[in-house]
């Protein structure tokens, strides 16, 4: 028997969601974050470094590395090819994100959305197989394909959000499904340990290099496996909008995405709040992506004291995510998330003053991130469910992941150009600290409560 779909209406809440289909939608977050975790935050910005540099003539191994790449013509430092790379690949979803966020809002059947982005990521992370010797360009091509649908996947995945519970359950909701993915990511980060544990060769750079290169690929398996459940266990709840829509998604998507530009306006609070999001967001991703980077190149810290000291941050931040998540229903997620960019800051300080080839204080430091990192990134999701218009999560939430995700730009641009002028890495740390203070004042400065009314939604009890 066909599944009976119910759409929402604007002026109603959303419909009861099932246990079943919460935990579908937690099981994205455990598909998801091998990529965030295995890729992103471990082994590629080491990897496309390596091969970057390979391409500029350096020796495989060499402590330091002068030499430049020219991809299409331009000079770039290897060591600044990576985070340019980032940054490329949020220039590009400025385009891409909220576009998919209003066909979503548009369609009837977002899990195919979600469904075509996810897969199209995971193969493009399976592609990294064939980024051999010094294939810079084509290493560089599939990263930006694959953070590109990643970030449109979790388009379509938060939006559905607001439809499995009410203002004072989300903020539950999006904590179990970070910390839940925080155990995904970690999970398979430390079957890679065990593999490059037994199978790495100190002395063979080579085999160093190839180990990476697999455990990137079997990120992308996870995501495309994991990614099965959500897709058979969500229901599809479209808006009134998207069963009436009779014409071509795509273009009604950009249609209405035109009239939302038209008419974000009319939520000037809600805009401030994403603004102060991106601000210290923009931090939190650089510090996630470029923290294995700054550890072999600055720290000269093993590969294998950056796996554990991510696996201690992935395990730490599930208990993280889900005391913050407590914690925010005693003081309110925004004086949670107020609060966890005071330890962000204090993060990046002790961070700068980190000795090199000293693995503990870089694994302590770790625990100190795995703490703070779940909440402060799972409150702020739910929290920004609270702002958005009814109707229109997909739009804004797209938005929002421009951002997010490790998909910041201003972050790794700032720390590349800052390294491309002084080839120091801690003092292009030494630059986050800006997002992090004037996020911390830019939230501070927002009538939360009268953001949610004007939004048209019913805020929490706490706040």
């Amino acid at each position: 028997m066909a599944e009976t779909v119910t759409p929402t209406v604007d002026d109603t809440p959303p419909p009861a969601s099932t246990r079943r289909e919460r935990r579908g939608w937690y099981i994205y977050d455990w598909a998801n974050s091998a990529f965030q975790t295995t890729v992103i935050t471990v082994f590629l910005g080491p990897f496309l470094t390596t091969v970057a540099e390979l391409a500029a003539g350096c020796e495989l191994g060499a402590d330091s590395c002068d030499g430049s790449v020219y991809p299409l013509g331009i000079k770039i430092a290897a060591g600044s090819y990576y985070p340019y790379l980032i940054s490329l690949s949020v220039f590009l979803t400025v385009f891409v994100l909220p576009v998919i966020g209003a066909i979503a809002d548009r369609s009837a059947h977002k899990k195919r959305l979600l469904g075509g982005a996810a897969f199209t990521g995971a193969g493009a992370t399976i592609a990294m197989a064939f980024v051999t010797g010094d294939r810079y360009l084509l290493g560089g091509a599939l990263f930006l394909v694959a953070n590109i649908s990643f970030g449109a996947a979790i388009v379509v995945y938060n939006s559905f959000l607001p439809q499995l519970g009410g203002p004072d359950e989300r903020d539950g909701i999006s904590s179990r499904g970070w910390a839940l993915g925080y155990l995904g990511g970690g999970l398979l980060l430390a079957l890679n340990l065990v593999a490059i544990t037994l199978l790495d060769d100190g002395d063979n750079p080579q085999r160093t290099l190839d180990l990476a290169r697999w455990s990137i690929v079997s990120a992308g398996v996870w995501w495309a496996l994991f990614t099965l459940v959500p897709l058979r266990w969500l229901r599809e709840r479209p808006s009134v909008a998207a069963l009436a829509s009779g014409g071509n998604v795509l273009t009604d998507g950009f249609r209405q995405l035109a009239r939302t530009m038209r008419e974000v306006k009319a939520y000037p609070l809600t805009l401030y709040f994403l603004l102060a999001f991106l601000v210290y967001n923009d931090g939190i991703q650089t510090v996630i992506t470029l923290a294995s980077q700054y550890g072999t190149e600055e720290l000269r810290l093993e590969q294998s004291t950056l796996i554990i000291t991510i696996l201690l941050v992935q395990f730490l931040a599930f208990g993280g995510a889900l005391s913050l998540g407590a914690l925010a229903k005693r003081i309110g997620a925004w004086k949670t998330v107020l609060l966890s960019l005071v330890l962000w800051t204090g993060v990046i300080i002790a961070a700068f003053r980190l000795p090199a080839e000293a693995p503990l204080p870089f694994m302590v430091l770790g625990a100190a991130i795995g703490l703070v990192l779940g909440g402060s990134q799972a409150l702020s999701r739910s929290l920004f469910s609270q702002l958005i218009p009814a109707g229109k999560e997909g739009e804004y939430y797209g938005f929002y992941e421009i951002s997010d995700k490790g998909t910041s730009w201003l972050g790794p641009l700032a720390f590349g150009l800052v390294f491309q002028l002084t080839s120091s890495y801690r003092v292009g740390l030494v630059s986050l600290l800006i997002f992090f203070v004037v996020g911390f004042l830019l939230l501070a400065a927002v009538p939360i409560r009268r953001a949610i009314v004007a939004a048209g939604n019913t805020p929490p009890r706490v706040l």
